[in-house]
């Protein structure tokens, strides 16, 4: 991999302002590690700039080949239990270490606010830490042969063995946490890994690979494959090595891998349209302020962004306001800056998308609160009150600053509003009353109900996944590892000459 630039700068703990950051972030982006050169070179690009900041490797499918070959010999050597714990220890110390160069390369290819770069390398480093806990406790179970005739004088167990090599597909979004909810869960099991990241943001894997092999994971056990977005990934999803395909990104793409490699194991975690829910009883200002955090975080970019509020019509005038002033009160900006909240989206076709639709709801009739309009390079946070049914704010997954706010008169209507969506990812519901909390529980059909809370909070370590079009499975490393091995059923009995004390 080569740099655009030969911008020297301080160190990115020493920088003072969002440009010297910048610079020192790209003098300081990893150097020439990719282990396959490619058939070409991919620009990566500042979203806030535009500027070509680095090139990466275009791999396709001979590279691919290469990956899984090198991936499956490191398969076939294996790597002892103890082993993969300490690499895991290990790299949870450097990711602590490296904290503030993984933010800067994060928030330069990303575009995401380095305040939440700095939280994602934070939540990152958690993974790492529950995965090592896998490492060290992941064990089978023994089976009560003797429970029925034909068991007796047998000892049975069932063993948890590696699955083996695990093709990693992961988004932009979230380019250092949602790699390590893949690559470390599959240390953990015993899995080498060929890991293809975004094309959009592939230098923080690169980052992550260095810090890999500084922790002492042998250089084939991950591979990084880097690409234009088409050139590697249906190659590595039809290669004939990975046993299991892990994917984190749209679903339409989702599904067509599902049944592409519809011999192999699919683990797909995909889209969702996110309803949080405001009861009459609702403390409305608290609701507002984890709302507004919620669905402008990351500029939106996050599957369990919130998109659809749906307010008791009682509180509905009080929340939009409200809503309303803490989406004009974000810094919208340049996301170097320590003060900035919300920077741009990835691409500016993304942004033009987003804002379509936005404009798309106002002329069916929704009233636009707050945002709706570019502040330089950015979108800034937009409210728009009651996108009907049939606009796509409405109806899909914007992926942007964006929200609606949907009023309802009774519990029914608000559980039948939540559920209307084919996305099934995470909801959130703020009430006092203890029936309507355990009603939605029951009734809101989401792979998660968080009561009090937005539907955009997730616990690294929680079972995380959906049902419907959002996805098959569940992440977190406890979840992930038991998805990356196989149950081997081994039975014991002594041979008839045996002599038994």
């Amino acid at each position: 991999m080569t740099t655009q630039t030969t911008s020297v700068g301080a160190a990115p703990g020493e920088a003072t302002s969002a440009q010297d950051r910048r610079a020192a972030t790209r003098a300081g982006l990893p150097g020439n590690v990719q282990q396959f050169p490619g058939t070409g070179q991919v620009d990566v690009l500042d979203p806030y700039t535009q500027e070509v900041v680095a090139s990466v490797a275009r791999c396709g499918p001979a590279e691919v080949d290469a990956a899984c070959r090198t991936a499956q010999g490191a398969q076939d050597r294996g790597l002892p239990q103890w082993e993969r714990a300490l690499v895991l220890d290990r790299l949870a110390l450097l990711l602590g270490e490296h904290t503030e160069r993984l933010a800067g390369i994060i928030t330069l290819e990303n575009g995401k606010a380095i305040r939440d770069a700095r939280t994602e390398v934070a939540r990152a480093t958690e993974t790492v830490r529950f995965a090592a806990a896998q490492a060290r406790t992941l064990t089978g179970d023994v089976v009560a042969a003797e429970a029925t005739p034909t068991g007796e004088g047998k000892v049975a167990m069932a063993l948890r063995l590696p699955v083996g090599v695990v093709a990693a597909i992961t988004p932009f979004n979230f380019p250092l946490n949602t790699v390590l909810h893949k690559v470390a869960p599959a240390i953990a099991a015993g899995c080498a890994v060929v890991l293809k990241p975004a094309h959009q943001t592939p230098l923080t894997a690169l980052a992550l690979h260095e810090l890999l092999l500084e922790a002492g994971l042998p250089e084939d056990w991950v591979t990084v494959l880097t690409d234009d977005g088409t050139s590697a990934g249906p190659a590595l999803v039809e290669h004939p090595t990975p046993r299991l395909v892990t994917f984190t990104g749209s679903t339409t793409v989702g599904w067509g891998i599902a049944r592409t490699a519809h011999r192999k194991r699919v683990a797909l975690e995909l889209g969702s349209n996110a309803p949080a829910i405001v009861a009459a009883d609702a403390d409305v200002a608290e609701a507002a302020a984890r709302i507004a955090r919620a669905a402008y975080g990351t500029a939106g970019q996050s599957c369990i962004s919130v998109q659809r509020v749906l307010v008791h019509r009682s509180r509905h005038e009080e929340l939009v306001a409200e809503l309303g002033r803490r989406a004009d009160a974000l810094v919208v900006g340049d996301p170097f800056d320590d003060t900035t909240d919300v920077g741009p989206l990835i691409l500016p076709a993304a942004t033009q998308r987003v804002q379509e639709w936005i404009d798309e709801a106002a002329g069916m009739g929704a009233a636009l609160v707050a945002g709706g309009v570019r502040d330089g390079a950015c979108l800034r946070p937009t409210v728009v009150d009651q996108a009907p049914t049939g606009s796509q704010l409405r109806d899909a997954e914007a992926f942007g600053p964006v929200l609606t706010v949907v009023p309802f008169d009774e519990p029914e209507e608000a559980f039948a509003i939540a559920n209307e969506t084919p996305y099934g990812l995470q909801a959130g519901i703020f009430t006092g009353d203890l029936g309507l909390a355990l009603r939605a529980m029951r009734e809101l059909d989401f792979g998660g109900v968080l009561v009090n809370d937005i539907p955009t909070t997730r616990l690294d370590q929680q079972p995380y996944g959906g049902v419907g079009d959002s996805g098959n499975t569940r992440e977190g490393p406890a979840s992930a590892v038991v998805e990356m091995t196989e149950v081997r059923f081994v039975s014991f009995q002594a041979p008839p000459s045996a002599v038994v004390p």
